[in-house]
C-alpha cells in the first residue's frame, strides 16, 4: 500500500505504474483517492476549527451569563451563543463521520493501487513476458523415459491418491514410507541449511486474523487462497510468509535489532482458485502442503541486497540436491499488487523436457509494513517503515517432483544426494518393488 502522501504529490507516477501492470481499470482509483483526500482534509480543517472556537465560546457564554445579572439583555445574547455552541457541535459530529467515512473508502481503495515497481522490472502483461536471467547446471535429458511422478512414487509404495480422495477430496495425498521419509528429509535438510546461513528458525500459527491477512496481501490473492475458518476471525495460512510478518503487527522495532532473518516451517493451506495452465494431476497443485519459508524484515537501504542474497540460497540449496535451475524475472504483469520485484527459481524437469517453478523470492518494500503498522525507531529516535521480503527455501511436494525425476535412474531405483542420506538413515538408493 502506498503512502496517501505520496499519491496527493505524484499522481502521475501512480498512474504510469498502473499503466506499467496493464490495470488500466484502476486509473480511476487514483483520481478517486484524490477526490477524497480534498475532502478529507477539509473536513478535518473544519472540524479543528470548530473544536478550536468551542473553548472561546463556552467562556464568552460564561462571561454573559455573569453580566446578565446587572444586564438582563444579556441573557438574550447568552442564549444566542448557546445556539451556536449546538449548532457548532451538530456539524461537528457530522464532520467527523464524513472524515470516518472518507478514510474508509480512500483505505479501501488504496489497498487495490499497486505498490511502484522497481525500475529493473521488465515490462509485460502476463507470466508469457517473464524473462530467464541465468541458469545453474547443466539439464539433462536421459535416453530412457521417466515416468510421471505419482507413478515412480506408486512403484515405491509411497503415495495414496484414490484414498486422500475418499477422504477429503481432490488435491490431497497420503505420502507413505520412503517417499514420506524423503519429504521429511528435504524439510529438515533445508531447516538446517538456513540455519546455517544464520536465520532463526521459527513454527509459527497456522491461522491468522483478517487484519492480518489484509496486511499481508492483496484483496485479489486473500480470494483465490485463503480458507476462512466459518464462524471465527481466523484463516488458515496459505503460506508461513503470512503469519511470519504478521508477528510484528502494531510493533516498533528497535533498530540495533535488524535484520530479522526468520527461516519458518508450516503447513500450507490454498484454494487455488482460478489456477490453470499447468499439471494438475499428482501433488504439483494442491490444497495442503508444507513448506520452508525464508522472511527478512530490514532497512529499507539493504532490501536490494537480502533479494539477491535470498534467491541465491535457493539455487545453492538445488544445487546442492543436484537438480538443475534457473532464475525466471517476474515482468510487471506477473507482479502481485504489493510486490516491488519479484524472481522465480525454477527446477529442471526432465520427464517434460522444461523448467517449472519451485521458489518465488520477492521483495515488498514497505507496503506490508505500511499495512500492518510496523515501525523501526532508529538510534536517532525517528520512526520509519522496514521493508519486508520472502522467498520459498523448499516446498517439499514440488521439490520431491524435481528430486524424483532428475535422481530417477533406468532401472527405477531414485538415487538420494548426499546432502540428505543422513536425514534417510544414511539410505544412497530407494529401489522399487518389482
Amino acid at each position: 500500500m502506498l503512502d496517501i502522501k505520496f499519491v496527493r504529490e505524484n499522481p502521475e507516477i501512480v498512474k504510469e505504474n498502473i499503466k506499467k501492470k496493464f490495470q488500466d481499470h484502476k486509473l480511476p482509483m487514483v483520481d478517486r483517492v484524490l477526490e477524497l483526500d480534498e475532502k478529507n482534509r477539509a473536513a478535518i480543517t473544519e472540524a479543528s476549527t470548530l473544536r478550536a472556537s468551542r473553548n472561546s465560546l463556552s467562556k464568552q457564554i460564561g462571561m454573559l451569563m455573569g453580566q446578565a445579572k446587572k444586564d438582563p439583555s444579556k441573557l438574550e445574547e447568552a442564549e444566542k451563543v448557546k445556539a451556536q455552541v449546538k449548532e457548532n457541535a451538530e456539524r461537528l459530529a457530522e464532520l467527523e463521520k464524513l472524515e470516518d467515512a472518507y478514510a474508509e473508502e480512500i483505505h479501501k481503495l488504496m489497498l487495490n493501487i499497486p505498490n511502484i515497481i522497481d525500475p529493473s522490472v521488465p515490462i509485460g502483461p502476463d507470466d508469457s513476458a517473464n524473462v530467464e536471467v541465468q541458469r545453474f547446471g547443466e539439464p539433462v535429458v536421459p535416453d530412457y523415459e521417466i515416468p510421471y511422478h505419482t507413478e515412480i512414487m506408486e512403484k515405491l509404495n509411497g503415495v495414496d491418491m484414490d484414498a486422500a480422495g475418499r477422504v477429503s477430496g481432490n488435491g490431497f495425498y497420503y505420502l507413505m514410507g520412503d517417499i514420506a521419509r524423503l519429504h521429511s528429509a528435504v524439510l529438515a535438510y533445508a531447516r538446517d541449511f538456513m540455519i546455517n546461513k544464520g536465520f532463526v528458525y521459527c513454527i509459527p500459527p497456522f491461522m491468522i486474523h483478517g487484519n492480518v491477512v489484509e496486511g499481508v496481501m492483496s484483496q485479489t490473492d486473500m480470494d483465490a487462497m485463503m480458507y476462512k475458518i466459518e464462524g471465527e476471525d481466523l484463516y488458515l495460512i496459505g503460506t508461513s510468509e503470512h503469519s511470519m510478518i504478521g508477528k510484528f503487527i502494531d510493533q516498533i522495532i528497535p533498530e540495533s535489532s535488524l535484520p530479522q532473518t526468520l527461516t519458518s516451517y508450516s503447513p500450507c493451506f490454498r484454494k487455488e482458485k482460478g489456477a490453470h495452465g499447468i499439471e494438475e494431476r499428482g501433488v504439483y497443485r494442491i490444497h495442503q502442503f508444507e513448506k520452508q519459508e525464508m522472511i527478512v524484515v530490514c532497512k529499507p537501504e539493504d532490501s536490494m541486497q537480502w533479494y539477491e542474497k535470498m534467491w541465491r540460497y535457493s539455487v545453492e540449496l538445488f544445487r546442492s540436491l543436484e537438480i538443475p535451475v534457473r532464475q525466471l524475472e517476474c515482468c510487471s504483469g506477473d507482479l502481485a499488487d504489493l510486490k516491488v520485484k519479484s524472481c522465480d527459481i525454477e527446477a529442471w524437469s526432465p520427464r517434460q523436457k522444461k523448467y517449472f517453478e519451485v521458489c518465488s523470492c520477492s521483495n515488498l518494500g514497505d507496503a506490508q509494513a505500511r499495512r500492518l503498522k510496523m515501525r523501526v525507531k532508529g538510534e536517532d529516535g525517528k520512526i520509519y517503515l522496514p521493508h519486508t521480503l520472502n522467498n520459498t527455501v523448499v516446498a517439499p511436494p514440488r521439490m520431491l517432483i524435481a528430486l524424483l525425476e532428475n535422481h530417477y535412474q533406468a532401472d527405477g531405483s531414485i538415487t538420494i544426494p548426499e546432502v540428505l542420506q543422513k536425514y534417510m538413515g544414511e539410505t544412497k538408493v530407494l529401489i522399487p518393488n518389482k
